[in-house]
């Protein structure tokens, strides 16, 4: 059935199979529950049979599919965010990982086969609640089609479609159940129904009457467990209800049901929902009665089926509001990560203009750390510097984003720690250069910073020299009058000057661009400031040096920054991101240009990109 969605499953344990067939390898739960059987006008001789190799089923997904005996067409939609049912000639889909089971009646009498697959899809991680709930679903699929199977023999239905009718007439009957993210399900509804957004549930027909085969192919039922666990705690129940909820609607659509025909359908729907989960014992409300329910503080509406309708428009509209490209905050779960690290600069990039980390950008880096996704920090800021800022966001610690153990690029990679935090490299100024600044300093009365490890060191008060602890968190300066003894046994990484904007572009730079020759580099991180760093070096280099000691790519990293500083950076990573507000230089080289950091620009790039 799913093999259909892709032809490179197989089973294990089978002989070797085409080299195509071996691209993903399923993993198989072979545990078989005998359910007895009471459907009539079944063949007076039954067989079992095995279920057929991934390739084997593959082998009829070219022939055309039909819904209700007729043309192949994209059919109907419902359920909260719109279930659906989809019909379609050709099946093109990314691979999926399979769990199978064969359900099969070990009674002496009429036996009927049932086949379930239950599937997730390539791209959903192994979360353990998803792994538990298929466990369950194994077992639960089966019971509700047997429920489903008896129901059709022995009740009345007027609006129903009526081309499966006599399921006992069939020695086995298959059905595919996928799981998948929204992303997923959202390039079916795109491919499929010409509709670019995601829904709970698909029902895509796969029965095909006109071949009188002795196997009823129902289809398959594809559910997006993201949106089924938002609808969860919406409706105050637990993921497997949901998931069950959404599995018996799709069902009934698969077996001819269809509320969007009239108003009698829809009724006649929603009471077989209703009565299929109070039969099986099972949580919640039919999806079409879950409509109506969160429907019920909106518009006044003269029927159901408007309440209905209205309900899944306002739904798109939420949806179509947000980016198709960006993850909702607490979906990653539901996500691969594309890259190993994320390494990120400081100012201006997570922090805001207030120097802040937001409330949205803290969520977003404990969901991405939560997933695996190393997040190291890069910046030109000293470590005690990030420390507190980390601190507190509620971010550092031992179960924090960072942590005196943590790897990280710090002072424009000048100093760079590596695994439990050891320091695995330093660079320093020359001597001659951080004499003449100091000395400049003094002269032009222009406040200078010299950063030494996790000390900072200065000449005189200032009010800027002031703001560097109170706005920028790094440590408090000491002040030493005197140019002998603020370089007395101290190894000075890099110098700060700090002046307004027009004065740092006007005067400064120009001047000590030219100075330092071939000894040293100047570099801006921020438009009031000015480095001066050992030559030759960056954090880009800084972050070169951390990933070859942890044994990485860049082929494994994503980048965000903003500044001038992290041009190199955003290169050397597989994905660079530069914020809007960042300079012209770092934004020339990013593969991708990000919303602001006053928007929350890295964590809507870890949302839109990460995973």
């Amino acid at each position: 059935m799913l093999s259909r969605l892709s032809p490179f499953l197989r089973a294990a344990p089978l002989p070797p199979p085409s080299s195509m067939a071996a691209r993903v390898i399923s993993r198989v739960l072979p545990s078989i529950t005998a359910l007895p059987s009471r459907l009539s006008h079944a063949p007076p001789h039954r067989r079992f049979y095995a279920l057929a190799s991934c390739a084997e089923v593959a082998s009829i997904s070219g022939r055309r599919i039909f819904v209700s005996g007729g043309g192949s067409r994209i059919a109907r939609f419902g359920g909260r965010n719109g279930g659906v049912v989809v019909a379609a000639e050709r099946r093109e889909y990314r691979k999926v990982r399979s769990r199978r089971v064969a359900v099969a009646k070990k009674s002496k009498e009429k036996e009927l086969e049932l086949s379930v697959k239950i599937c997730l899809e390539e791209q959903l991680p192994e979360d353990p609640e998803i792994l538990d709930i298929t466990e369950i679903m194994r077992l639960n699929v089966p019971m509700a089609m047997k429920l489903a199977f008896e129901r059709l023999n022995g009740s009345e239905y007027t609006t129903r479609d009526t081309v499966i009718t006599d399921v006992g007439g069939y020695e086995s009957v298959e059905l595919s159940v996928l799981f998948c993210n929204d992303e997923f399900i959202q390039k079916l509804n795109k491919d499929w129904r010409g509709e670019d957004h995601a829904t709970d549930v698909l029902s895509m027909s796969q029965h095909i009457p006109e071949l009188k085969l002795p196997i009823l192919m129902l289809g398959d039922i594809v559910i997006s467990v993201e949106t089924a666990a938002r609808q969860a705690e919406e409706r105050g129940h637990t993921l497997i209800d949901e998931i069950r909820i959404l599995m018996v609607h799709g069902l009934l659509h698969l077996l001819g049901f269809d509320h969007e025909l009239s108003e009698e359908a829809e009724k006649e729907m929603e009471n077989e929902e209703e009565l299929m989960l109070k039969g099986l014992g099972w949580k919640g409300k039919g999806l079409i009665h879950s409509a109506y329910d969160a429907e019920a503080n909106g518009a006044s509406c003269d029927h159901p089926s408007d309440a209905l309708f209205l309900f899944l428009i306002s739904q798109r509209n939420h949806i179509s509001e947000l980016s198709k490209d960006r993850k909702r905050a607490g979906s990653l779960r539901f996500y691969k990560p594309k890259f190993g690290y994320i390494f990120c600069d400081m100012d201006g990039t997570l922090l805001n203009s207030k120097s802040q980390i937001s409330s949205s950008t803290a969520e977003a880096l404990k969901e991405a750390s939560s997933r695996g996704v190393k997040v190291v920090i890069a910046t030109g800021k000293s470590r005690p510097a990030v420390m507190s800022i980390f601190k507190k966001a509620g971010l550092a610690g031992k179960d924090g984003i960072i942590s005196e153990l943590s790897p990280g690029v710090f002072v424009q990679g000048l100093l760079v720690y590596g695994r439990q935090g050891r320091e695995i490299f330093r660079k320093n100024l020359e001597p001659t250069v951080c004499r003449e600044a100091l000395l400049y300093s003094l002269e032009h009365k222009i406040p200078i910073i010299a950063f030494t490890e996790d000390r900072c060191l200065t000449l005189f008060e200032h009010q800027l020299v002031d703001s560097l602890h109170t706005v920028y968190n790094e440590p408090k300066a000491e002040i030493i009058p005197s140019v002998e003894q603020l370089m007395a046994g101290v190894e000075i990484q890099k110098l700060l000057f700090l002046d307004t904007a027009e004065g740092v572009a006007g005067t400064i730079r120009p001047y000590w661009a030219e100075a330092t020759g071939d000894r040293a580099s100047v570099v801006q991180a921020q438009p009031d400031m000015l480095e001066i760093v050992p030559l030759g070096t960056s954090k880009g280099g800084g972050v070169k040096i951390l990933l070859d000691h942890l044994g990485a790519t860049p082929d494994e990293v994503m980048a965000i920054g903003d500044g001038e500083n992290d041009v190199e950076m955003l290169q050397l990573a597989s994905l660079g991101v530069a914020l809007s507000n960042g300079s012209e230089k770092a934004k020339a080289v990013a593969n991708v240009i990000g919303i602001s950091n006053d928007e929350d620009g890295a964590a809507d790039a870890i949302y839109r990109y990460a995973f």
